[in-house]
C-alpha cells in the first residue's frame, strides 16, 4: 500500500514535468480587455457612488445616512473587485484571475436580479451580457473550465 507521502511526490514530479513541457499559455487579447473595461466600469461606478450617490437612486428618492453608507459598500465593493481583477491580469495569475471573473459575474448576476426586482429594467440586459462575457472569460483561461472545480 502506498503512503500519502508518496502519492504526493509522484503527483508533484508529475506536475512538474508537465509544466517544464508546456510554456503557460498567454491570457487571449480578447479576455484581457473585457478584464480592463470591466475594472474600468466599476472603478467610475466606485468613484460616482462616492462622489455623487445621488445618482444610483431615482430622481425623486431622497440621499439619507443609509444611501451614504450603502454608496460606501458599493465604492469599497467596486475598487477591490476592479483592483484585484487588474492585479491578477497583470500578474499573468491565470487561477486567481478565473476565481474572480467567477466571482464579477456572479455579482453582476445578482445585481441584475436587484435591478429587475427594483424595476430598472433598462439596466438588467447590460448588466447581464456583462456576467456573461466574464463567465466566458473565466472559461476560456480556466485550465479545466471553472465549473469542474480542482483535483
Amino acid at each position: 500500500m502506498r503512503t500519502w507521502a508518496k502519492v504526493a511526490e509522484r503527483r508533484e514530479r508529475l506536475t512538474m514535468a508537465e509544466s517544464e513541457r508546456k510554456p503557460a499559455a498567454r491570457i487571449p487579447g480578447w479576455v484581457a480587455v473585457v478584464v480592463v473595461v470591466g475594472a474600468a466600469l466599476m472603478a467610475l461606478g466606485a468613484v460616482l457612488a462616492a462622489v455623487r450617490p445621488a445618482m444610483l437612486v431615482s430622481p425623486h428618492d431622497e440621499i439619507n445616512a443609509a444611501v451614504q453608507v450603502y454608496a460606501g459598500y458599493l465604492t469599497s465593493r467596486n475598487l477591490a473587485l476592479g483592483g484585484m481583477l487588474l492585479a491578477a491580469l497583470l500578474m499573468r495569475a491565470r487561477g486567481a484571475l478565473t476565481v474572480l471573473m467567477v466571482l464579477t459575474g456572479i455579482v453582476q448576476l445578482l445585481d441584475a436580479g436587484i435591478d429587475g426586482r427594483d424595476g430598472r429594467w433598462m439596466l438588467v440586459p447590460g448588466v447581464l451580457v456583462f456576467a456573461i462575457v466574464y463567465f466566458f472569460g473565466a472559461a476560456r483561461i480556466a485550465p479545466r473550465g471553472w465549473w469542474k472545480g480542482a483535483d
